[in-house]
């Protein structure tokens, strides 16, 4: 009994010592993010930018995402089926190829706006990994502390539960393909690159970073996991700002994705 309350001991001291070294690192990134002049370090400063007709299109879509939020949250929960996966689907990619023609037609340079080519994939990757290792203990305490307030913390997102229930290779690999490659690279393109990037200029970087962070834990319409992705939309915001390259928070929305479904196709883990 006594080694194992040590072991439990130490892996709560371990867990605060991650906790205080991801909130360190975060609290760094911000810090240099605040103290860039944008005229001399923004390489995308004397590109033609995000205007008001982006902004139209920005509260156009912000209103529609509410509008899904208030009906998510007004009628019963439904089961997934694959037909609404693959629907989730083509409605993702349609709107990133909708998003991306507009801004052509707009002559915005998204290559250079987005830092697509800043980084290497290797090095975006790497960045993308070690920022989500510094984040994860601090979206770990914040679903520790939803656990402590929100009653419901045993219900799951409707794709968590739809996951756990499949039964089917083909069911499982078209939910593994949305989580890890389809839904980071779309929700990323939205959330961080065009939203956040209107708001920004309109808002600054603080506001733009708040907003869109409860946007994107709000249109996932589960309160237990509200506050953990507000946490996480906040770190994508940071390091997207920091790196300048939206490969980067791609690259840590979908490790977090797959690391997320390691843990549901191997529970053992997760209670380890």
């Amino acid at each position: 009994m006594l080694s194992v309350a040590w072991i439990g001991a130490l892996s709560s001291i371990l867990f605060w010592l991650l906790f205080l070294g991801g909130l360190y690192v975060y609290t760094a990134l911000a810090r240099q993010i605040s103290a860039r002049l944008p005229a001399l370090n923004d390489e995308t400063a004397s590109l033609k930018t995000f205007g008001i007709p982006e902004a139209i299109v920005a509260l156009v879509l912000i209103s529609f995402l509410l509008l899904n939020v208030m009906a998510s949250l007004s009628a019963p929960s439904a089961p997934l089926s694959s037909r609404d996966l693959v629907a989730n689907l083509v409605l993702l990619l349609v709107l990133i190829f909708l998003l991306i023609g507009f801004l052509e037609l707009r002559r915005l340079n998204v290559e250079r706006l987005a830092g697509l080519s800043k980084l290497g994939i290797v090095r975006a990757i790497s960045i993308g990994a070690l920022l989500l290792l510094a984040g994860y203990p601090l979206v770990s305490a914040a679903d520790a502390v939803t656990q402590r307030f929100v009653e419901d913390t045993a219900s799951k997102q409707n794709i968590v539960e739809m996951f756990n229930a499949s039964r089917t290779i083909d069911q499982r690999m078209m939910i593994i393909v949305l989580a890890v490659a389809v839904a980071p690279i779309a929700e990323e393109f939205v959330f961080r690159f065009f939203l956040y990037g209107v708001l920004r200029r309109y808002f600054g970087r603080f506001g733009a970073l708040i907003f869109t962070a409860l946007l994107f834990a709000a249109v996932h319409a589960h309160l237990p996991s509200f506050a953990p992705l507000f946490i996480l939309g906040a770190c994508f915001t940071i390091a997207y700002e920091w790196s300048g390259s939206i490969l980067v928070s791609m690259t840590m929305h979908s490790l977090f994705n797959s690391l997320s479904l390691i843990f549901l196709a191997f529970p053992q883990l997760s209670d380890q």
